[in-house]
């Protein structure tokens, strides 16, 4: 679990490091405020005790990071919020397992002001551990240098007409895309080739910096009926990319020569509300899944007729609206949350039985972004509107003996509790960084990875 509990005057406090590019981030840092003190309390046992959400906390106790859970935990501002996100994936190697970390996001800024907001492309370096290894050395030397290992924000802006409802990201040809739903209706695709090789070297974001405000996007499709969330590319036809929004459509989009692309002026009808999440298969060409506010789940073949093209329907998949929903790429599972707090897990081989393999009920509030594991088939993570992200393990079974009496009453398959965050929106498990999560909200992106996967 990420927090535990203490008394104020044991309280560690935290300290951000101001970077000079367009944002900051900062390690979570504890320092005791004086050696002396330390002196003081002497051999003094310092109670602490693991913190659930909803437990009430007593007067004169503080909810501090539990630093010992983490492999790694950082954190990043970048002046207005970015509530949606995705991972670049970047040319560094997979599998990377190595301290400092790097890492490429791409994320929409929603400031109330139309004109003011922007595509943020950022290069996120020098991740270190945040507990150092047993065998390091901690001599007066390194202590000097420490300001060296401190995390770097770089980062590159393209300006966007309308606050950014979702992002999401791919490679068409090696060549970065991004795409975005804004509130204005419009869907944009935008080449990230410049902005990339901006945040790698400081000369040329200096004078990209100059012409950034001139950038427009690749391609813009005006042909929705009002705005959405609603967005996903194929993994395995590139460039095929699929848009719903809260008129109930979805359009399937695919590329041709010269940067454009041709969409189905036809909409994909089905559902009878808003459509809020779609994901296509990670194996199968043209077909792809959606959910929406009508509390359906469908499965759709994108090469029949739209007004046809729904194979499978699962009504009342949630007891109210399905936010979200992830495909597996493993197994042939689908992941989805819901206005009704619950996380349900669907098995594609018995989705005509409408029966979830697996509901938990964890969260309080309302399912915001669910993803599995990108290499473990059992492993996915999900954050909700109560401020908490949750790493789940299927495979785990009950074995109340082993558990401590305050945990007995928590789903045996919860792993592991990430809190500290307000709003939570979205999270992602880096592709090439084995167990490294981030997550976005309204004060913020965390960086983080736990013991636990």
């Amino acid at each position: 679990m990420e927090e535990t509990r203490q008394s104020k005057e044991e309280y560690e406090s935290m300290e951000d490091e101001q970077n000079e590019d367009n944002g900051t981030i900062s390690e979570e840092e504890s320092e005791d405020e004086d050696g002396a003190e330390d002196e003081e309390i002497g051999d003094e046992e310092k109670v602490k005790e693991t913190y659930l959400p909803g437990q009430p906390i007593e007067e004169g106790e503080e909810l501090v990071c539990d630093e010992s859970a983490y492999i790694m935990l950082h954190t990043a501002e970048t002046g207005s919020p970015c509530l949606s996100f995705d991972i670049i994936r970047d040319p560094l190697g997979d599998n990377r397992t190595d301290f400092p970390v790097t890492t490429y996001i791409v994320a929409g800024t929603q400031s109330m002001k139309t004109v003011t907001n922007k595509v943020l492309i950022m290069k996120m370096s020098n991740l270190h551990k945040t507990c150092n290894d047993d065998d390091e050395s901690t001599d007066e030397e390194e202590d000097e240098e420490q300001p060296e290992i401190k995390p770097n924000l770089d980062t590159a802006v393209l300006p966007h007409f309308g606050a950014v409802n979702r992002i999401r990201m791919t490679f068409v040809n090696e060549v970065p895309l991004a795409s975005t739903w804004s509130d204005t209706g419009k869907v944009h695709i935008w080449d990230l080739t410049k902005p990339l090789q901006a945040v790698n070297d400081h000369r040329q974001l200096e004078q990209y910096s100059k012409t950034s405000s001139t950038m427009k996007p690749l391609y813009t499709f005006s042909g929705h009926l009002s705005e959405g969330f609603a967005m996903d590319w194929c993994p395995t036809q590139p460039g095929v990319l699929a848009t719903g929004d809260c008129r109930n459509n979805i359009h399937v989009w695919k590329p041709q020569e010269a940067g454009l692309w041709h969409v189905e002026q036809r909409p994909y009808l089905g559902h009878s509300g808003s459509v809020e999440d779609i994901q296509w298969s990670p194996n199968e060409a043209n077909v792809f899944a959606s959910c929406s506010i009508d509390k359906s789940i469908r499965i759709w073949d994108a090469r029949v007729d739209p007004s046809k093209a729904c194979m499978l329907t699962c009504n009342n998949a949630h007891t109210s609206d399905v936010n979200v929903i992830h495909w597996n790429r493993n197994e042939p599972f689908i992941v989805s949350g819901g206005d009704d707090a619950k996380l349900c897990v669907w098995d594609l081989r018995q989705f005509q039985t409408k029966k979830p393999v697996a509901t938990f009920k964890h969260h309080t509030a309302p399912i915001t972004s669910v993803e599995w594991h990108p290499t473990d088939g059992t492993v996915f993570a999900s954050t909700g509107e109560d401020d908490q992200v949750a790493l789940w393990d299927l495979s785990v079974e009950k074995d109340d003996e082993s558990r401590e009496e305050d945990l007995k009453d928590l789903p045996p398959q919860l792993l592991f509790i990430h809190q500290g965050q307000k709003e939570l929106k979205e999270l992602h498990w880096h592709p090439q960084v084995p167990g490294l999560v981030i997550t976005t909200s309204l004060t913020g992106f965390n960086v983080f990875k736990t013991i636990s996967v």
